[in-house]
């Protein structure tokens, strides 16, 4: 045997038991489950719902917020593609209570010319 094969025997023999991978299976669901169920309790939504997010420049666009989705993120935002700029960015929700009326008026202007 060559010191190679030595020193991956010890990853072949982890990876070769099917106790492992439904294990690390469980584990990843739970965890998936955990994260969108406390998103939900703390107003997150889960549903899928729209929600209107501003990018790294300032535009307002909605967006489908889901939590716990494969998306790449750093903190709460989440790199999207701005629709109103049309650049890749990183977005945050923003809470709809916070906007100026100029704000909602331009949101429902770009909104009503999307297809």
């Amino acid at each position: 045997m060559t010191s190679t094969q030595h020193a991956l025997q010890p990853l072949v023999a982890a990876h070769a038991s099917p106790w492992v991978a439904a294990i690390i299976i469980a584990a990843v669901v739970v965890l998936f489950v955990a994260r969108v169920l406390y998103a939900r309790s703390r107003g997150g939504g889960g549903d899928g719902a729209r929600r209107i997010v501003r990018c790294g420049q300032g535009h307002l666009f909605t967006a489908v917020w889901v939590p716990g989705a494969v998306a790449f993120r750093l903190g709460g935002a989440r790199l999207l593609r701005c629709p109103v700029g049309e650049h890749w960015s990183l977005v945050r929700p923003v809470n709809e209570a916070d906007l100026t009326d100029e704000e909602r008026r331009n949101l429902e202007e770009d909104e009503s010319r999307a297809p």
